[in-house]
């Protein structure tokens, strides 16, 4: 179990405040969204196609964003999943500096991103 020292205004008192906050009130803090997060992943795989299950199957999945950051939620998911999780590279920028990319190269990217109904 770790602590660590937190400081910040109290809500109730509002006048500034710190406290000793441990590992153990983090995690049970934090225990009803890692389950939402775990439950929103195995929605998202039970209504992939096939074909992109299959291949998620084979080469796992890559957690972006600030959630991924969050200490062994790679672990979670994978032990809920039973899939290979990796954490993206820089996870909280990734997904922007790949959407930059993809804008970059729009123009020889006709047909991929608009489809016509």
């Amino acid at each position: 179990v770790r602590e660590i020292e937190v400081k910040g205004r109290n809500l109730a008192e509002g006048i500034p405040r710190s406290f000793t906050i441990s590992s153990n009130e983090i995690l049970e803090a934090l225990a009803e969204p890692l389950n939402s997060i775990v439950s929103a992943v195995k929605t998202a795989l039970e209504q992939t196609p096939p074909e992109l299950g299959s291949d998620i199957a084979e080469m796992g999945m890559v957690m972006t964003g600030g959630g991924a950051l969050l200490r062994d939620i790679d672990r979670l998911i994978m032990e809920e999943t039973g899939l290979s999780v990796i954490i993206a590279d820089d996870p909280l920028t990734c997904v922007v500096r790949g959407a930059g990319m993809a804008l970059d190269s729009i123009d020889h990217s006709v047909g991929i991103f608009v489809r016509d109904y």
